[in-house]
């Protein structure tokens, strides 16, 4: 027998695909926050507002025009539609990806979700899966100094409660063949920290790309004893293949990826094995959907996630919610959780973030509080060599 055909009326037609009320971009609001950043409000017609933090760290102004570029495109446009503007902004530029543009991209993505969230009452890892975990790790900066400071500055973290750390090697610039005693110094400061804070609490060193791959091959076998949690850049990331020969040298896990931008920037890292743990930033690397999906490339080669984040809270409110939706997280970078800046700062418990439940990004802006932050002129700072030559920083 068959089934009787309803017909739908013209009204039921149009209630079973109704869709959300239209909403437009009204206004891109940039403005430069101490110490060194640079928020963006996104304004609706719907009286919403999106953050993003756009940024590339000492060049806040020309990412801050490349923002407005985008004001031409963006005006009218309904922030919703996250991967269609992205992919607009992205493949329009005959010139594609690199720090600024990409940056610039990421920040107005990010607000595009906040919106987005906001407007359908749901945080954004709600609609990227759901949460993977019900709280987030989080790790601390922990100056150098003189080895007994080093040890000092590594308990005052533990005893603020954090139960990872990250720090550097010590004094720069590295020559490209360096001394023994630069060595010796480097290891005696990572293993007086080690030993003032003991084995259960990780602590990772960032070359920051400052060491050449000869003298990164020597630090990381010195290292080895104290089991450092990951060494970050141990060179420069433009050629994949050193960091492939360093990775290979050494027990250390190595980290990397905050100078590279796009999936398409970590595909030879990921497919040389160049790098046991990815940090994309998600100010620079495409926001936090185009870090997702780097996630997932990761994940198919058994690497971790561990998101750069040297920036504001707008910046952690995004790595947050990407970090609560991936299986393959490890850690997340921070060097502010907000007060100051947000009217409910992140608070760390035992050296973890409860999983963010507001809507959108989850976070409001202080402006009161931050009256006094605006405005900088934060510049990348001259490192030299004893011979006047120009070293990295």
């Amino acid at each position: 027998m068959k089934r009787p055909v309803t017909l739908l009326g013209q009204e039921a037609v149009h209630e079973a695909t109704a869709v959300a009320p239209a909403m437009k971009i009204t206004r891109l609001e940039t403005f430069l926050v101490k110490p060194r950043w640079l928020f963006l409000k996104m304004h609706t017609d719907a009286g919403l507002v999106g953050y993003g933090e756009p940024i590339v760290e000492g060049r806040a102004r020309t990412v801050q025009m490349a923002v407005a570029e985008l004001e031409e495109y963006l005006i009218g446009q309904d922030p919703r539609r996250v991967t269609h503007h992205w992919q607009a902004i992205y493949r329009h530029a005959f010139y594609r990806g690199g720090p600024i543009l990409t940056s610039a991209l990421s920040g107005v993505e990010q607000a595009m979700w906040d919106i987005l969230g906001k407007s359908l009452g749901v945080p954004v890892h709600q609609l990227l899966g759901g949460a993977c975990r019900n709280r987030i790790r989080v790790y601390a900066h922990c100056g150098v100094g003189t080895a007994e400071e080093a040890a000092k500055n590594a308990r005052a973290k533990v005893e603020q409660g954090y139960t990872a750390l990250k720090t550097g090697v010590g004094r720069v610039p590295v020559r490209i063949v360096d001394s023994p005693a630069l060595v010796e110094d480097a290891v005696a400061r990572f293993a007086a920290m080690r030993e003032a804070v003991g084995n259960q609490v990780d602590i990772a060193i960032d070359f920051h790309g400052q060491i050449s791959p000869a003298m990164a091959v020597q630090l990381c076998r010195a290292y080895e004893p104290y089991r450092p949690f990951f060494v970050e850049e141990p060179c420069l990331p433009e050629n994949v293949d050193t960091m492939v020969t360093i990775a290979r040298s050494t027990s250390i896990p190595i980290a990397t990826g905050e100078r590279l931008f796009t999936k398409w920037g970590f595909r030879q890292v990921l497919e040389k094995q160049a790098a046991a743990i990815l940090q994309p930033d998600l100010c620079h690397a495409g926001g936090i959907l185009e870090t997702r999906l780097i996630a997932g490339m990761a994940e198919t080669y058994y690497a971790a996630v561990a998101p750069h984040n040297p920036l504001g809270p707008i910046s952690l409110a995004a790595c947050l919610q990407l970090d609560a939706c991936i299986p393959n997280f490890l850690v997340q970078e921070q060097v502010s959780l907000g007060e100051g800046y947000l009217k409910q700062p992140f608070l760390l418990k035992d050296g973890y973030i409860d999983l963010p439940q507001g809507a959108g990004l989850g976070i409001e802006l202080d402006e009161e509080a931050m009256a006094d932050k605006i405005g900088h002129d934060w510049k990348n700072p001259h490192v030299y060599h004893e011979d006047g030559s120009v070293g990295d920083w």
